[in-house]
């Protein structure tokens, strides 16, 4: 008698299928990779070209990595706070000062405004193909935009990803049950907080969203959440609040000195700034340095796409039934408040003297238009959606009715199958679709898609063309940082210690050497100029050897080479590439 082993049964063992990501958002990740890599290949080749002001937020990452100062305001003036400054100590105490390590913490925040704004998108009702489309439009990286996304020169890199964190933030606070709220309201008032004390050109979606909070939660902000909100709100606007008290200081006077100064622009120059050149500018349009007449079409449907919104929104809020937390009046309200917001951008550039008298330049006032490009664009999205649409829900259509056909038959089994192809689980659930697809597919509807599937496509041109524009001008930039390093090599090889220059000079080689060389602001009389940091002119000052520094064929370098001679008293010239380099003569 042989004793054997039974083998249990074992239970059959499903395969995994691994998930994959869907389509259009596996497109929008490589997308938005290719928009965070070509900003880094901008990096290393020294694009967009570094100035003083980006160097003065460098020389506050400096003093605050080695203790010597924890500076609250960019220096020289009591507004614009110094986030980036913080941001990049750590870096700059690791790896020394150098423009990469200030514009690495940027690059960082625009990559997190693409996965907000993608993430803002679909909280907003966007299907996926329209979220990359966002995506796509928000990667693109014309001149003005670029150097609003990547130049550590105060305030402006972390406002879109702020903003669009405050709007996700409205999204859920509206949406969500009242217990899992506080750490919300908490969020959203640290967020609102930091953003008014770095650069209040915020202000205005921070009014609009608020103002939605308060009509939806205002029973809630009563209690514990405007408690909270508010404790929250004055911890982020801290820095802002104890520097005015203590030095008896208001920002709003020196935020609204900033719009412009001199002589008072007329509305005309004024509204052609703002209305003309600002929306191609800002929403990156634009060569750089210019607009092109054929790059303006966009300052003609940009404020037609904000009206249009607004109407939508505003059409879906006052019909949509369900109370005040129902998602799709939320969502409408959401969108409006964005386009609310981006309209008070828009206003409060128009009314400034800045948009008349550098409309080019000051046109970085308006980069915080990109927090409402997912509101923006959902007019046209909705008009060209059902002829995108239409090919694909009628091939699957297709394809369904062939399965359920194939699956209905006498066995009780397949008659189930085809009853569940034919359900609303199955494939019949998108036959309406189509069907009104169909009957909305006369002449005006049509016109309407094929309208806005144009404008899309401009959109979508009109950036990749000044995007390219940019990638042209990199060799130049590239060499230029080149001249400047030799300068400060030129300079440590003759134990220059001290030197005078030009206000786009002194700070970017004070920085670049690690303060090894200080300068003072000259204007191109000789006479002082605005020094940011008074300190550097008193050690300049009391330097008997101090050096002058002016760009090759500069009017600075022009009335400097007057001076230059045998004589005791007068200056000996060091020639370097794009760089001319004066010494006292003993």
């Amino acid at each position: 008698m042989t004793a054997g082993v039974r083998e249990e049964p074992r239970e059959a063992v499903r395969p995994r299928t691994p998930r994959r990501l869907p389509l259009p958002t596996l497109l929008a990740l490589l997308v938005g990779f290719a928009g965070v890599g070509y900003r880094l290949a901008l990096l290393f080749a020294d694009a967009p070209p570094t100035n003083s002001d980006e160097a003065t937020m460098g020389l506050a990452a400096l003093h605050i990595a080695r203790g010597d100062g924890f500076p609250v305001w960019f220096y020289g003036q009591a507004y614009m706070g110094t986030l980036e400054a913080y941001l990049a100590a750590p870096l700059v105490a690791l790896a020394g000062p150098s423009v990469l390590v200030l514009r690495v913490p940027t690059l960082a925040l625009y990559a997190l405004f693409l996965l907000l704004s993608w993430r803002l998108t679909r909280r907003l009702g966007g299907d996926r193909w329209y979220a990359l489309l966002v995506v796509a439009v928000l990667a693109l990286g014309a001149d003005r935009v670029v150097k609003n996304q990547l130049i550590a020169g105060g305030g402006y890199p972390e406002l879109n990803p702020a903003g669009t964190a405050l709007a996700l933030l409205t999204v859920g606070l509206c949406m969500t049950g009242a217990g899992a709220r506080l750490p919300r309201w908490a969020a959203w008032g640290l967020v609102a907080g930091v953003l008014l004390w770095v650069d209040p050109l915020i202000l205005p979606y921070v009014l609009t969203l608020g103002a939605l909070l308060v009509a939806r939660r205002w029973r809630e902000l009563a209690g514990r959440a405007g408690v909270v909100l508010a404790g929250a709100l004055l911890l982020g606007a801290a820095p802002m609040l104890v520097d005015s008290i203590r030095h008896g200081r208001n920002p709003v006077t020196a935020v609204l000195a900033a719009g412009g100064t001199g002589t008072p622009a007329d509305w005309a120059e004024r509204l052609h700034g703002a209305l003309v050149l600002g929306p191609p500018l800002a929403m990156g349009f634009c060569s750089p340095g210019r607009c092109a007449t054929w790059q303006l079409w966009w300052a003609v449907a940009f404020p037609v796409l904000l009206v249009l919104a607004a109407f939508t929104a505003w059409h879906t809020l006052r019909r949509t039934s369900g109370g005040q937390g129902s998602p799709e009046r939320v969502k409408a309200g959401v969108r409006l408040a964005l386009l609310g917001g981006a309209a008070g951008v828009l206003g409060a550039y128009a009314v400034s003297n800045a948009a008349g008298q550098t409309p080019i330049e000051s046109s970085r006032y308006l980069s915080c238009l990109a927090v409402a490009v997912p509101a923006l664009l959902w007019p046209l999205w909705q008009a060209a959606r059902p002829l995108v649409a239409h090919p694909f829900a009628a091939r699957r259509l297709t394809a369904r009715r062939q399965l359920a056909e194939v699956a209905a038959s006498d066995r009780p089994a397949e008659r189930q199958f085809a009853e569940v192809a034919a359900s609303e689980e199955g494939g019949y659930r998108h036959l309406p679709e189509v069907e009104s697809i169909k009957a909305a597919g006369g002449r005006r509807a049509r016109m309407a898609g094929v309208g806005a599937l144009a404008v899309i496509a401009g959109v979508l041109g009109t950036g990749v063309a000044a995007t390219v524009d940019v990638a042209r001008t990199v060799p130049g930039v590239h060499a230029e940082a080149d001249r400047h390093r030799s300068l400060v090599d030129t300079l440590g090889a003759l134990d220059v210690r001290n030197v005078r220059g030009g206000y786009w000079t002194c700070n970017r080689l004070t920085y670049a050497t690690g303060e090894n060389v200080l300068c003072a602001v000259v204007d191109d009389d000789l006479t002082p100029g605005f020094d940011r940091l008074p300190a550097y002119r008193r050690e300049v000052a009391a330097d008997p050897d101090a050096a002058w520094v002016a760009p090759a064929g500069s009017p600075l370098a022009a009335r400097l080479d007057e001076r230059v001679g045998a004589e005791s008293g007068t200056l000996d010239v060091v020639t370097v590439a794009g760089w001319r380099i004066y010494l006292p003569r003993r």
